[in-house]
């Protein structure tokens, strides 16, 4: 085989493993969109049930953190994106500079999770308490719907730092170039899914009042 032959041939080899890995990350996320897709149906069921209970609990959730935090993830979907497209143009230091601040806003919106739960379990309200027991069925279970909804959202957001803290070292590394960079756009998919979930999230529990 000539080295132009086999040029292609190891070409062609990636352009596989490429696709492959873009095939595996979308039917991924398509699992993950099923997943919260029955959570919304259970929660519409709920809703639908209990609609009165359901915005009278709504008005104990603090609006104005839920909308900063919905900005901050927004922001943080266009960083991921110009990291991306940085890489493409051989800009390894603009993309650097975006996954940096990516990761800032996921941990900015953690944080900010975690004074809004502190707040709600400091008023005794949180799965079990007397004080959330106390509230009508409906306002019990929209508590009950928020902790794992929010909850499992938290998860996904620290598995996707975690995804886009290795993406980090893999572009100072040199791993990931414009030519190289598959691994980055799927993390940035994962990061898009995570932010559109939210998006649906926020008006559910925080504006249905």
């Amino acid at each position: 085989m000539s080295h132009n032959e086999h040029a292609i041939a190891n070409e062609q080899h990636v352009h596989r493993d490429d696709t492959g890995a873009k095939m595996g990350m979308w039917l991924f996320l398509f699992t993950e969109l099923l997943l919260f897709g029955g959570m919304f149906l259970i929660y519409a069921v709920y809703r639908f049930q209990f609609s009165d209970q359901f915005r009278v609990a709504a008005l104990e959730l603090n609006t104005s953190l839920g909308t900063l935090n919905t900005i901050i993830l927004l922001t943080s979907s266009l960083t991921v994106a110009l990291a991306i497209t940085a890489i493409q143009k051989k800009n390894k230091f603009f993309a650097i500079i975006n996954l940096v601040l990516t990761l800032f806003f996921a941990l900015l919106f953690m944080v900010i999770k975690y004074f809004e739960w502190g707040s709600k379990f400091e008023h005794g309200i949180y799965p079990g308490s007397e004080e959330l027991l106390n509230k009508q069925n409906g306002e019990v279970l929209f508590f009950g719907l928020y902790y794992v909804m929010t909850g499992l959202h938290g998860l996904h957001i620290i598995i996707g730092m975690a995804l886009l803290f290795w993406i980090l070292i893999l572009v100072m590394k040199d791993k990931i170039t414009h030519d190289n960079f598959v691994k980055m756009e799927n993390s940035g998919l994962y990061w898009h899914l995570v932010d559109l979930i939210w998006i649906f999230l926020f008006p559910l529990f925080y504006l249905i009042h």
